[in-house]
């Protein structure tokens, strides 16, 4: 057996090179070590191969040695009072948040060296082997997994929702001598009689009471009042100081924030941090602690309820890693359409054989990976004893590849901080379409195209436009509650007991419940646009603006807009009830183009030259952390009067579909076609080997950015011979699928917790005529499915 090995010699290489090294899971599948055929990394090129592909793989490249690693997973029995875990972050699946397995394992884990094709198995430790092939299988043990080290890179100077930055007022902060002395106890509000949620400003020594949550509780803002008035930026909260630190908060920087003099800062009013212990809850402690409750969180889970797990074909279930749950969600919804099924599952296959010598790094590899682990059935079976006895296999797959790649490069997903399911499915888009090209495009399912109706009230002349869309944003009109008595008795019931310093059982919570349609009546409704400036009439007039579709879509995703910003500046979730149906007829808002006897408004190319804006107050704007394409809108349509008026149309327009789209002046639109490219840029593509006439057109296609252009000409290579610089014929916009406006509800995706950036996604979806809910790796026959609760809701064209 030993002999075969060195025939194979001169192919077998050791890591030492910086290589990647594939070792926990197949590039191909979601076989790993503990998988019932364990894990084989070839000892060429480091890819780890599931069973069914290393044959495949060998004929393909030639490397016949292979290093076989099988990890067998043992539990281990609970002891007979295990202590309470205590919940330090308010997320799923990381260290210190709410647990998705409270098992606890050990494992054995055998190798042994495997040569093809006849599958000769050399068992290790053996002191016979050649000395080459032992340094390779050491040094492949002891590499790290490129998954891991891709995570961890990804992680760099991120941060999971606990870790806090130094405040830049920290070491300089100015602190009043006016004799102030804060005694150890006995604290209260100095605007009112709140003997909780003291904040202790540092400059003044104040005592003032914080913020109000969003269920009422909390403070009465005095703290922040006292900052608004007098600018003193540092306060920390009474009751959670300790030898360790306190809550500390930064109004200006407007966050929690580190002082690393902060014993000093409590020194000066003469407060010993060494000597006090912890009364009040963190602000951690307090967001948890609303999460706990019952409500949203227990509704959605369905707990309490005996839910039947589901196992085989559809019904994977996503390992957490570590607030991935909105992915999770999304993924399990997509690999539900046939679209995605055909492209990444049943031809999967073709995108295998095809694969790049790092199948980790290309997309339709990963996607198809996905959508195979998710429908194949292979990792989704009933917890049985494996063959030999000795142990558990793992059900569900962990999408690490798959994630490490979505989100490389981006500030946000590339992080473990809890995201937004909407922005996500998005982004996802977006990726979709830079990877595919024509009608090899699955999300052309959920593409469809609305028609913008404008109208000058004063010259009667009108404007259509036509925009493409993957998803329909809906706002929640709080007004059209159904149960407005209901709320307010509630409400009343509640300060009730507030007064009393009481609380109401969370099982009597009343929600707002909303008409779905009322929702809809909203988008369709016309618009008032006060300051809109007219060729027509060659000034400011009033507009009215009214939305239909154009197209509709095979599948049309929705989005209730729950997440939004409070009076008080705070972000925050509206919880309500939305009546949302199984069937929607959407035909009503259908658009019907130009009528007869509407006149267009004339061209505005002349005029749009003699308007401006301020780029300083953008630029203020943009500074209160709001998108620079959105200040540019609100500066525009507020005629230049101030940051007070453009903030105003900021919280009225900051949920538009279009306002973080770039901003573009009156009749500038047409001026899109003379493209003028950054020679910088031009050179950098062109030095890859691409003519300057490709160079131009990718960037053309890419709006100059040179990153995005690279990707497009390498997505079009096969088209570079063809392309010229200018094109004789305008380019066609490839046309959205259309059919009748009758939809049927198939899948909803919710969320709990206070505000997209906390808390946890679950999906529930119609599978064999009955709603099954996802939880991460938990699959099973959902009893209550909450579609009243939901954020995204998927429908069907029928």
């Amino acid at each position: 057996m030993v002999d075969i090995l060195r025939q194979h010699l001169t192919k077998i290489k050791a890591p030492f090179g910086g290589e990647k090294v594939f070792k926990d899971e197949c590039a191909f599948s979601f076989d790993n070590p503990e998988s019932e055929t364990g894990l084989y990394v070839c000892m060429n090129r480091f890819i780890g191969l599931g069973k069914q592909f290393v044959e495949p793989y060998f004929k393909k490249t030639g490397n016949a040695v292979f290093l076989h690693i099988k990890r067998i997973r043992k539990e281990i029995p609970k002891p007979a009072d295990p202590p309470e875990k205590k919940i330090t972050k308010l997320a799923i699946g990381v260290e210190g948040g709410f647990s998705v397995d409270d098992k606890q394992y050990e494992f054995e884990e055998s190798h042994s060296v495997v040569v093809l094709p006849s599958w000769t198995v050399v068992p290790l430790p053996n002191q016979d082997i050649p000395d080459m092939v032992q340094i390779s299988v050491e040094s492949i043990l002891s590499a790290e997994d490129a998954s891991k080290m891709a995570e961890a890179a990804a992680m760099a100077g991120t941060w999971e929702g606990e870790e806090r930055k130094v405040s830049k007022h920290a070491e300089n902060l100015v602190q009043q001598d006016n004799g102030i002395k804060i005694p150890p106890k006995g604290w209260k509000c100095e605007k009112c009689d709140l003997t909780s949620n003291l904040w202790l400003n540092l400059t003044d020594g104040s005592i003032l009471c914080g913020r109000k949550f969003f269920d009422g509780s909390g403070g009465n803002n005095h703290a922040v009042e006292h900052y608004d008035q007098f600018k003193h930026p540092l306060a920390v909260k009474l009751g959670t100081i300790t030898a360790e630190g306190a809550d500390v908060y930064s109004y200006e920087e407007d966050d929690m924030v580190l002082d690393p003099f902060l014993d000093k800062h409590l020194t000066h009013f003469g407060i010993n941090m060494r000597a006090l212990e912890k009364t009040e809850k963190t602000m951690v402690e307090l967001d948890i602690d609303l999460n706990q409750q019952f409500g949203e969180w227990n509704v959605i889970q369905e707990a309490g309820s005996k839910l039947t797990p589901l196992y085989g074909p559809g019904y994977t279930g996503m390992r957490n890693l570590g607030n991935s749950c909105y992915m999770n969600s999304v993924m399990q919804v997509i690999f539900t359409i046939p679209d995605f099924q055909k492209r990444y599952s049943d031809k999967a296959q073709d995108i295998f054989s095809s694969a790049p010598e790092d199948p980790s790094t290309d997309f339709n590899v990963q996607m198809a990976k996905l959508g195979r682990g998710l429908l194949s059935g292979n990792y989704s079976k009933p917890p049985t004893e494996t063959a030999d006895g000795k142990g558990l296999p793992p059900n569900g797959i962990r999408p690490q590849m798959f994630k490490n790649l979505i989100g490389k490069g981006h500030p946000e997903f590339s992080t473990k901080r809890q995201q937004d399911a909407q922005e996500y499915f998005l982004h996802l888009v977006n990726l979709l379409e830079r990877n595919t090209r024509g009608t090899d495009n699955p999300a052309d399912c959920f593409k469809f195209n609305v028609e913008d109706r404008v109208e000058c009230l004063q010259s009667k002349k009108v404007k259509y436009t036509n925009r493409d869309d993957f998803m329909l944003s809906l706002p929640i009109p709080m007004e059209a509650a159904t149960n407005k008595d209901e709320v307010a008795a509630y409400e009343a019931r509640k300060a009730a007991a507030e007064s009393q310093g009481k609380k109401l059982d969370p099982k009597d919570l009343v929600r707002p419940r909303i008409p779905l349609v009322s929702c809809l009546e909203c988008f369709a409704a016309s618009e008032t646009i006060e300051d809109f400036y007219s060729s027509a009439i060659k000034g400011k007039s009033v507009a009215s603006k009214r939305n239909r579709f154009s197209t509709f879509p095979d599948f049309l995703m929705v989005q209730l807009r729950k997440f939004t910003i409070g009076d008080d500046w705070v972000p925050r979730k509206l919880d309500v009830s939305v009546d949302v149906p199984d069937d929607l007829d959407l035909t009503p808002l259908r658009g019907l183009g130009k009528q007869p006897g509407e006149e267009d408004l004339p061209g505005e190319q002349q005029e749009a030259q003699e308007v401006r804006i301020d780029e300083a107050t953008v630029q203020q704007l943009a500074d209160m952390g709001f998108n620079v394409e959105g200040c540019k809108k609100a500066v525009f349509n507020t005629n230049n009067s101030g940051v007070e008026s453009a903030m105003n149309w900021v919280m009225e327009h900051m949920e538009d579909h279009d306002f973080s789209s770039p901003f573009q002046l009156p009749g500038q639109q047409n001026k899109k076609d003379s493209f003028t490219p950054n020679e910088e840029s031009l050179v950098m593509i062109m030095s890859m080997g691409f003519s300057r006439e490709q160079a131009i057109k990718a960037l053309k296609a890419t709006d100059g950015n040179v990153e995005r252009a690279v990707d497009w000409i390498f997505s079009h290579a096969d088209q570079l011979d063809t392309m010229e610089t200018e094109e004789s014929t305008p380019q066609q916009t490839p046309q959205c699928r259309d059919g009748n406006g009758k939809y049927k509800l198939v899948a909803f995706i919710s969320h709990m917790g206070t505000s997209s950036l906390v808390g946890h996604y679950v999906c529930h979806i119609i599978k064999d005529g009955r709603w099954v809910i996802f939880n991460d790796e938990k699959v099973a026959v959902s009893e209550h499915p909450p579609k009243d609760l939901a954020y995204l809701y998927l429908y069907q064209r029928v």
